[in-house]
């Protein structure tokens, strides 16, 4: 089997269902899901295993659940089953109030480093609310894009803020706070998560 089809020369992709010019915006959707799925691999190895497990685990549902999204965005048939549900979105939700108990106190915005599975943790953040954006532009230009997707990644970027953290504190690694930064997480904020939307 050849890995190259050369049907794509002519700038041009295959969904599910259909064809599209490789610079569509459902493209660049399901392409930088599958870009973050690459970064969430490099983080599960810089992962240390015997301090972080869990999160090796989480991250490794993750990237099923990313290819399911990217699949669900690739999907133009007339009769669509998607993938990806509510209910890995309520499996974020559960894991990031489980880990923010663990956390150390925020009051400040922190700055992106620590470990390099932290680092790694936070690029990935930063590259899932660029999928994010994405997503949603594309909602709004066509109707037939299934929330989950944006709402999963939504969600996803809190969890990957919380493990970065994590990941540092189980380290003996401090949160490196930004120099400038006003107190702008309350006490009560630890049990939200990152204080994002």
């Amino acid at each position: 089997m050849k890995i190259y089809t050369k049907t794509g020369d002519k700038g041009q992709t295959s969904l599910i269902g259909g064809r599209v010019d490789k610079d569509s915006l459902r493209v660049e959707a399901y392409g930088t899901i599958d870009e973050l799925n690459s970064f969430i691999g490099k983080a599960m190895s810089e992962l240390d295993p015997a301090t972080c497990r869990d999160i090796f685990d989480d991250l490794e549902a993750v990237q099923n659940e990313l290819f399911d999204g990217g699949g669900d965005l690739a999907n133009v048939m007339k009769e669509r089953h998607y993938k990806l549900s509510d209910e890995p979105i309520e499996v974020l939700e559960k894991r990031i109030d489980e880990l923010m108990e663990e956390a150390p106190p925020l009051e400040k915005f922190i700055l992106p480093g620590g470990t390099p599975a932290a680092a790694s943790l936070h690029i990935c953040r930063t590259v899932t609310r660029r999928a994010e954006r994405v997503t949603v532009t594309l909602m709004k230009q066509e109707d037939d894009v299934p929330g989950e997707v944006q709402r999963y990644l939504n969600r996803l970027s809190d969890y990957l803020f919380v493990a970065a953290r994590i990941v540092n504190k189980r380290a003996g690694v401090p949160d490196n706070e930004y120099v400038r930064s006003a107190k702008v997480f309350r006490t009560e904020d630890k049990k939200k998560g990152s204080g994002g939307e």
